[in-house]
């Protein structure tokens, strides 16, 4: 349990599943296992007890550079929650493959790689360089779910 030592040791708590807010429905896996990947829905940033994370709004109005950074550093964990809990262990994730981060962006923003290096580069100081290097797409969005600055969505390889 490497990853798992790492994240101990950074101070860092993985979330559990989402508290959805009343009258939601979510009809979908947040983690679907497929031969040797695991495909991971969108996530949001969450707070410690599994709520979504504040501040909400649109990165560049109400969300600045530093929050947005750090509501991708609590995405990141969020996913890595949702991998552990359908895993069992962080360690059977051997490549992070695909990263599609969404930022809801005020208009006229257009820093969203900066945004979403707050996932990325958890995910490399936990797997390193050779097995955190990830392709990865960091875009704009007009909207997002419950108003939630950062989105999410990863392809992972894993060991059986």
């Amino acid at each position: 349990m490497q990853i798992e030592a790492r994240l101990k040791r950074l101070g860092l708590v993985l979330p559990p599943a989402i508290v959805v807010p009343p009258k939601t429905r979510l009809p979908f896996s947040f983690v679907r296992v497929r031969g040797n990947r695991a495909y991971v829905s969108g996530h949001a940033p969450q707070t410690a007890e599994g709520t979504i994370a504040v501040p909400v709004g649109k990165v560049g109005r109400d969300v600045s550079l530093t929050q947005g950074y750090q509501a991708a550093r609590l995405t990141a964990l969020a996913v890595l929650g949702s991998l552990q809990r359908e895993l069992g262990d962080l360690d059977r994730v051997t490549a992070w493959l695909r990263v599609f981060g969404m930022v809801n962006s005020a208009p006229g923003f257009v820093q969203q790689p900066a945004i979403i290096n707050g996932f990325s580069d958890l995910i490399l100081e936990l797997w390193g360089p050779d097995a955190g290097a990830h392709a990865r797409s960091a875009v704009g969005m007009a909207e997002l779910p419950f108003n939630i600055p950062v989105e999410v969505e990863a392809e992972v390889e894993i060991a059986k």
